[in-house]
């Protein structure tokens, strides 16, 4: 923080300090102004300019430092200067007020939220160019929202001043009127009588009234404002239709087909999306195959002999495609059909907000429609703009899956879970992989101390793992093909047979035709979507991959509920997507599975926090199955037990980590884990003795001594003989 900002810091703690410390806060109360009015309203008479000047003032400063009580000045502003002039000075001293209040948010800590939270900042300062003037109008009609909340949040936003200040004392001042109206009347209450006057309940009727038909007319505007120029059919095909076939449109039908709902469901390519034919199903059969690979190697581990491991690599992905088959009926169009859902083959685009045009697979084409509609349509591997890389015929997570021959030179672009579960796999079913991420460490999003014990296994795995290395030119070079990288200022060149390409996912918006309906995708092709997951229009909803900000199977489902409920039953009542608890696994050898706040995030939050960790090489289970290795880190506030956030970094750390999560999710601290009954020897014992670690180093040592001491004086005094003591204590007999 600079002087400037640091003096200013100072300036407002001595001023909000100096106004609770003389009692201000007791000033700006009803009793207070009613015990004054008459000589208030008395000197205001006489000099009612200079008073009314005083009054914006004070108002002015009230408001700028948020100090409690502008909503009782603002009765005040009623009640000693009328409608007319009452309605002028607060809507004035109130947007001027504000302002400053926004001013000061944003010179104080814009600046540090900008570097600490770039990409937030960034993504919120694209709402607010795009619609801010509507929501900020929005939150100022609707008395309550805090106000010296809305000023302080808007000034960490892009938001013009100008903007803020129009748009504020506009929107304010209907609210203002009745809060000012309502003080009129109080100021003529002379007896009980007063208070049940037609007038006076008129007031606090439209003042209790005021937020209710605020929020209705603005629901109806904005509602107005966004479907303006579209004409609502009369009557619709289906209640839900829904894009795209994957996890999140799956969930999606399955829910409105559960209540018994009309729905279509369009899928252009295979049933199941990229979790079943190209995602989850193909990889973790994949990694089973090399973990197999890798204990045969490794046999000695277990008393046995280790082997050479022989095989073919085309079995290898005869099987993956085996559990493909296996698995695909789950997802398959005849179960769907069999549950109510009109499951429809072919591209859908929009028309309008409540209709798609379909061009089937075998040509034809037609137009269904459908009060909701959901975009489910899934994501892809994003290709990086690298000279070279698209001649090498790169390999992705989505075509990886036709490969028959296993490259024996394999170069892995991407540190993320992806890079580094098929890196691994490969490397142990034989292929020399050489892994690049241009992060100074793989899985950025983890902490350092996880990401360094995986990288200790890939390295005993023989991946060359380069850190710090960009992929900057690809290229042929006499018949082999070579990457070249920048690695702190050197050029490095490596030879490979095939590239693998893993740094990250696109959305599949293309023929959507979502300009059509003015809907605008970021620039990865993810729809932003609200909390209750509608994109721009109340009717129209995305979900999974192509919605973000997760690219994870079980967090496509998680939405798609919240899109198929309220495109259901928005109409009566919305539900906001709840991501507070939500866990992924990143499948490498050892898996790596969290939940909750990182140490690295809950330390750029500025969030207190403890860590707990327990070493699974203390599990009886683990050294009886020789896979010793790992730990777990659980966060929580000092001296408690609530969860913030648990990792857990070992074998099984998937099925381990389920405790955490359901704990988190009901509330539920590490104490109720400590007391519940674990099997024994079971991997889910590591969760009770990480919960027995946060017991002992948050133990009451005070209460503790108190406790050693009354169990020496209930020992009573020890036995003597000739004046010697004759019992030894326990730990003096062991020693012996």
């Amino acid at each position: 923080m600079n002087r400037k900002k640091f003096f200013l810091v100072v300036l407002i703690v001595v001023i909000v300090s100096l106004f609770l410390g003389f009692d201000g806060h007791t000033l700006l109360t009803l009793e207070n102004l009613q015990a004054h009015q008459e000589a208030l309203a008395t000197w205001i008479d006489q000099n009612l300019f200079i008073a009314i000047a005083g009054y914006a003032a004070i108002y002015v400063v009230v408001t700028a430092l948020s100090l409690p009580g502008a909503a009782i000045m603002t009765l005040a502003g009623g009640a000693f200067f009328g409608n007319l002039f009452g309605l002028v000075a607060v809507s004035i001293a109130s947007t001027v007020g504000a302002s400053v209040a926004f001013l000061v948010a944003r010179y104080l800590l814009r600046d540090t939220l900008r570097k600490r939270y770039r990409e937030t900042v960034a993504k919120i300062d694209r709402g607010i160019s795009k619609d801010g003037v509507f929501y900020l109008a929005t939150l100022r009609l609707v008395p309550v929202f805090p106000f010296f909340l809305i000023n302080l949040a808007m000034g960490l936003t892009g938001m013009k001043l100008r903007t803020y200040a129009l748009v504020s004392w506009a929107a304010m001042l209907p609210g203002t009127f009745v809060y000012v109206n309502a003080g009129t009347q109080l100021g003529q209450i002379s007896s009980t009588a007063d208070i049940v006057s037609s007038d006076v309940l008129l007031s606090f009727v439209l003042l209790g009234m005021f937020p209710l038909i605020a929020r209705f007319v603005v629901g109806f505007v904005r509602r107005r404002k966004v479907y303006a120029g579209w004409q609502k059919p009369e009557r619709f095909d289906y209640n839900l239709l829904v894009i795209g076939g994957g996890s999140a449109g799956l969930v999606s039908a399955y829910i409105a087909a559960a209540v018994k709902a009309r729905v279509a469901l369009v899928e252009k390519d295979k049933m199941g999306g990229d979790c079943l034919n190209t995602g989850c199903m193909p990889s973790k059969a994949l990694i089973r195959s090399a973990n197999v690979a890798d204990t045969m190697r490794n046999a000695n581990r277990y008393g046995l002999e280790s082997v050479p491991v022989t095989g073919s690599f085309r079995k290898i992905m005869s099987r993956v495609k085996e559990v493909i088959a296996r698995v695909e009926p789950h997802d398959s169009p005849e179960r769907y059909r069999k549950l109510g859902v009109d499951c429809i083959a072919g591209e859908a685009s929009f028309v309008s907000p409540w209709e798609v045009e379909i061009k089937h697979t075998d040509g034809s084409s037609e137009r269904l429609t459908a009060r909701s509609i959901i975009i489910a349509t899934g994501g892809k591997p994003a290709l990086p703009a690298i000279p070279g890389l698209e001649d090498m015929q790169p390999l992705t997570s989505e075509n990886l899956w036709a490969l028959q021959e296993q490259p024996e030179r394999l170069l892995v672009l991407g540190g993320g879970p992806i890079g580094s579960e098929l890196a691994q796999a490969f490397a142990r079913l034989g292929s020399r992989v050489t892994q690049i991420e241009r992060d100074k460490r793989l899985l950025t999003k983890e902490d350092e101390d996880v990401a360094a014990l995986v990288l200790k296994q890939f390295e005993a795995d023989g991946i060359d793992v380069r850190l710090q290395h960009s992929a900057v030119e690809f290229c042929m070079e006499e018949g082999e093909k070579v990457a070249y990288c920048e690695q702190g200022g050197d050029r490095v060149r490596i030879p490979f047979d095939q590239v693998l390409v893993a740094v990250g996912r696109a959305a599949n918006t293309t023929g959507l035709n979502l300009e059509c309906i003015g809907v605008e995708t970021l620039p990865n092709g993810v729809v932003p979507a609200d909390a209750d997951m509608s994109v721009r229009y109340p009717n129209v909803y995305a979900c999974g991959d192509v919605a973000g900000p997760y690219q994870l199977t079980h967090a496509a489902s998680h939405q798609a509920w919240y899109a198929a409920v309220n495109g259901l039953f928005g109409s009566f009542r919305r539900f906001r997507v709840d991501y507070r608890v939500m866990p992924w696994v990143t499948f490498t050898s050892p898996e790596v599975a969290r939940v909750g706040l990182s140490e690295t995030e809950a330390r750029a939050q500025g969030i207190a926090f403890e860590v707990t960790r327990y070493g699974l090489d203390d599990l009886d289970r683990a050294i009886a199955e020789s896979e010793d290795y790992g730990f777990i880190k659980v966060l929580t506030p000092p001296r408690k037990d609530k969860i913030l956030g648990a990792v857990v970094v070992g074998s099984h750390a998937g099925e381990i980590l389920a405790e955490f999560t359901l704990a988190m999710k009901h509330g539920l601290g590490l104490n109720k884990i400590l007391g519940t009954v674990h099997p024994y020897p079971t991997w889910n014992e590591s969760a009770r003795f990480a919960a027995g670690e946060w017991k002992r180093a948050n133990a009451p040592e005070s209460i503790l001594k108190l406790l050693e001491t009354l169990h020496g004086w209930r020992r009573g005094k020890p036995r003597t003989h000739n004046g010697n003591q004759t019992v030894q204590s326990v730990s003096e007999h062991h020693d012996s």
